[in-house]
């Protein structure tokens, strides 16, 4: 039996069309020693089969696009971040001038960009997340970063099945040695990633809401600002 491969939502596919229409800029995430790959998006295929991109401007960038088998594009287009994967790029063409064509994305991540400063958690002093939905934990995850509107995690993909929108009422801020902080929090963007260390992860960001005294002091640890009395 044939799977039908997984797609963004009809949202999402609307947010492509819009950056083929404009003409953004896209980046994608170079590999080691590499410069980073810059192109546009021209056309999204109307039967969501393929992406066709614009030439990286030169034979060399566009064999080292071919060499990769994905290619991982992030734009940041007024307020909005957005990120997506482009599997298996391949030769093109477009109307006679090179081209590259890729597999249709999977999902497209779509947040707004960070307005405030985040901090790097240090490995020293590691905070874990555990978020429950009642008395059950739903997943772990690794804080690797703090701001005073959020944090952003990493976790198992296999468990951390979170939809923007979701709040993650009562989830503990874990630090060794020290009591847990009590937090709710508002998942704001959530995308699977592969980190330099090859780990393959759900990447999540987080909004705080209604921080409590003790959360706020551990925010000003981590990321400064006023800690509270």
């Amino acid at each position: 039996m044939d799977v039908k491969p997984t797609l963004p939502t009809e949202a999402e596919i609307g947010v492509l069309e819009a950056l083929a229409a404009q003409g953004e800029p896209l980046v994608a995430k170079a590999v080691a020693g590499a410069e980073p790959f810059r192109t546009r998006l021209l056309k999204v295929d109307p039967e969501r089969r393929w992406l066709l991109f614009d030439s990286g401007g030169s034979p060399a960038a566009d064999a080292a696009a071919f060499a990769q088998r994905r290619l991982d594009l992030l734009v940041e287009w007024g307020e909005w971040r957005i990120a997506f994967v482009a599997p298996r790029p391949e030769p093109a063409t477009d109307a006679g001038a090179p081209a590259i064509r890729t597999q249709f994305p999977e999902t497209v991540s779509i947040s707004r960009r960070r307005m405030l400063p985040r901090a790097v958690v240090p490995a020293e002093a590691a905070i874990r997340c555990v978020a429950y939905s009642g008395a059950a934990a739903i997943f772990e995850a690794e804080v690797t970063d703090v701001s005073q509107g959020g944090i952003g995690m990493v976790a198992d993909p296999k468990v951390a099945n979170l939809d923007p929108g979701m709040v993650l009422a009562a989830s503990r801020l874990e630090r060794a040695g020290r009591e847990p902080v009590i937090v709710d929090l508002e998942v704001r963007h959530t995308a699977r990633v592969t980190l330099e260390d090859g780990r393959y992860v759900a990447r999540i960001g987080c909004r705080f809401v209604n921080l409590s005294p003790a959360a706020m002091k551990l925010v000003a640890e981590y990321a400064g600002g006023k800690p509270a009395p």
